[in-house]
């Protein structure tokens, strides 16, 4: 269905500015970010969050920190950077104006 690809890319574009709107409030674990995006039924595999998060690491957007773990290795906390957390600015604003806008288009 062609409306499942276009659902698809929104999502896809989404991703992005909600792993940095989770990694506001706390650094988290990947599989912590996983279950955030799953319960607000934005489904995302480890396959696609992984390369997503070193690709925001890459850029100075977010950092790490290992933490060690009573069930098993260490973990790898991920947390916004100040240049990330402009850039989540920088991304909230552009949300509130694409809503703004498909709010307005879609009322008229």
């Amino acid at each position: 269905m062609k409306a499942d690809n276009a659902k698809s890319q929104m999502r896809k574009g989404m991703l992005e500015y909600c792993i940095l709107l989770i990694l506001q409030k706390e650094p988290a674990y990947a599989t912590d970010i996983i279950k955030t995006l799953q319960e607000a039924r934005l489904i995302v595999v480890e396959g696609t969050l992984y390369p997503l998060l070193t690709r925001l690491k890459n850029l100075d957007l977010l950092c790490y920190e290992w933490i060690e773990s009573n069930q098993g290795p260490p973990r790898k906390y991920y947390a916004l950077t100040p240049d990330g957390i402009e850039f989540l600015e920088e991304l909230e604003s552009a949300w509130l104006e694409i809503n703004s806008t498909v709010t307005h288009l879609k009322n008229r």
